[in-house]
C-alpha cells in the first residue's frame, strides 16, 4: 500500500472518530471532547466518545465496545493520556489490549497528561500523529485555550440593529432579533458552560438565562452576573429560581452583595473582570457565553477577555446617542488600534444576519 493510499485511509477513519467526538461536545468540560474508533481489516470493531467528567475516556469506551482488538488500529482525536487523573491513563488500557497501531489527531497540550505517544511507541505500538489535526484542534478550542491561558473561551454574543444598537435610549430591547436568531442563540447556549451578563442587563431585563428549544447534553449552563457593584436584590429575580445554578461575581463588596447571598445566591468577590473569568475556568467552565450588556462587552473587549464574536444583526435602525451600543465604552483611538475579526462566518437567519468570527487584538 503506497503512502497516499494509507494517508487517505487514516483520514477516512479519523473522520469517523471526529464524528464520535462531536457527540461529546458540551458534556466533558473541564476535559476535552474526544472520539475513538477501532478498525481491523476495514471493519469497525468498536467506537466511543469521552463521557462526562469522571467517566471513561473515548479510548476506553471504544475498547469496551470492541471485544477482541488484537492487531487492530485505534483512531483517536487526541493523543492518549499518559498519566492518571480522575481516571487511569488511557495508555494503560491500550498497551495490553493487543492494539497494533494508534493514529491520533491532536497532540495533548496538557503537560500533566501529555507523552502518551512516546509511552505507546516504547511499548512497541506503531504511532501515527497529526491526522486531521486542524479539525480536531478546532473541536477542542476551549480546552486548548484554557491550558494555554488559564482562561475560558469567551464568546461575545449580542443582538444588534444595523447601526450597532443593543437597546433604545429607554433600555427597551425585546426583541431586536427574530425568532430564528433567538433559536440559534439557544443552541449556542446549550454548548456553553456558563452564560454571563452585567448588572445593567440583570436590572433592566431580569433575564432567566436558561436554555430553551435546544437539547442540553450535560448540566445546564451556570447563570452568572458580573459587576463592580451589586444592585439591591429583589425576590422575583429570575436568577434566584431553581431552573439552573447561579453565581454573582462582585468586584466591590457591599451590604447588597451580602443580601444576595442571604437569598441563596452564590456570591464570589473578585479583584477585577479577569479574575472572575479565571475563577470560572478553574471551576470547569471552559466555554462561556458573554451576553452583555454594552458596558460589560466594552470592558471585556478593552481588557482582551473576549475571544469570539457572535452577532445577530437585525434590519432595524434605532439611533440615539444615549441608546446602548454593543461596545458601550471608550473604544479605540485610531484605526490601527481597531480589533479585527478573522475566520468570518455569515449566515441568514430569517431576516437577520449572523456574523461570527474570532476576535484578533492588535499587537
Amino acid at each position: 500500500m503506497n503512502e497516499e493510499t494509507l494517508t487517505n485511509i487514516h483520514q477516512q477513519w479519523m473522520q469517523m472518530a471526529l464524528s464520535e467526538a462531536m457527540k461529546a461536545v458540551g458534556n466533558t468540560h473541564p476535559n476535552p471532547a474526544v472520539g475513538a474508533v477501532i478498525v481491523r481489516d476495514g471493519h469497525v470493531l468498536g467506537k466511543g466518545f469521552t463521557q462526562a467528567c469522571g467517566g471513561n475516556h473515548a479510548e476506553v469506551e471504544a475498547l469496551k465496545n470492541a471485544g477482541d482488538v488484537s492487531g487492530a488500529a485505534l483512531y483517536v482525536t487526541l493523543e492518549p493520556c499518559a498519566s492518571q487523573g480522575r481516571t487511569p491513563a488511557c495508555t494503560s488500557a491500550i498497551i495490553p489490549s493487543g492494539i497494533q497501531t494508534v493514529v491520533y489527531a491532536s497532540s495533548d497540550p496538557n503537560p500533566s497528561m501529555a507523552g502518551g505517544a512516546q509511552v505507546l511507541a516504547d511499548a512497541g505500538i506503531e504511532v501515527v500523529a497529526n491526522v486531521c489535526q486542524a479539525e480536531a484542534d478546532s473541536l477542542n478550542r476551549p480546552f486548548f485555550h484554557y491550558i494555554q491561558h488559564n482562561m475560558p473561551w469567551v464568546i461575545a454574543k449580542a443582538a444588534i440593529s444595523l447601526d450597532g444598537k443593543m437597546a433604545t435610549r429607554t433600555k427597551h430591547s425585546q426583541w431586536i432579533s427574530g425568532a430564528a436568531s433567538r433559536k440559534h442563540a439557544h443552541g449556542v447556549r446549550a454548548l456553553c458552560d456558563a452564560i454571563v451578563v452585567g448588572v445593567g442587563t440583570l436590572v433592566h431585563d431580569n433575564p432567566s438565562l436558561t436554555v430553551r428549544d435546544a437539547a442540553i447534553m450535560g448540566k445546564p449552563p451556570l447563570r452568572v452576573m458580573l459587576g463592580k457593584h451589586a444592585p439591591k436584590p429583589w425576590k422575583d429575580c429570575k436568577l434566584l429560581s431553581g431552573e439552573a445554578p447561579s453565581r454573582f461575581y462582585v468586584i466591590h463588596d457591599s451590604d447588597d452583595a451580602l443580601a444576595w447571598s442571604e437569598l441563596g445566591m452564590d456570591v464570589v468577590l473578585v479583584e477585577n473582570y479577569e479574575a472572575a473569568f479565571q475563577h470560572l475556568a478553574a471551576d470547569g467552565c471552559l466555554q462561556v457565553l458573554l451576553e452583555g450588556g454594552g458596558k460589560l462587552h466594552a470592558a471585556c473587549l478593552e481588557h482582551g477577555i473576549s475571544n469570539e464574536l457572535l452577532l445577530y444583526q437585525a434590519p432595524l435602525l434605532i439611533g440615539g446617542v444615549d441608546a446602548m451600543s454593543f461596545w458601550h465604552g471608550e473604544g479605540v483611538e485610531t484605526m490601527q488600534n481597531a480589533l479585527h475579526i478573522a475566520n468570518i462566518e455569515r449566515q441568514i437567519l430569517g431576516d437577520d444576519m449572523l456574523i461570527r468570527g474570532d476576535i484578533v487584538y492588535p499587537a
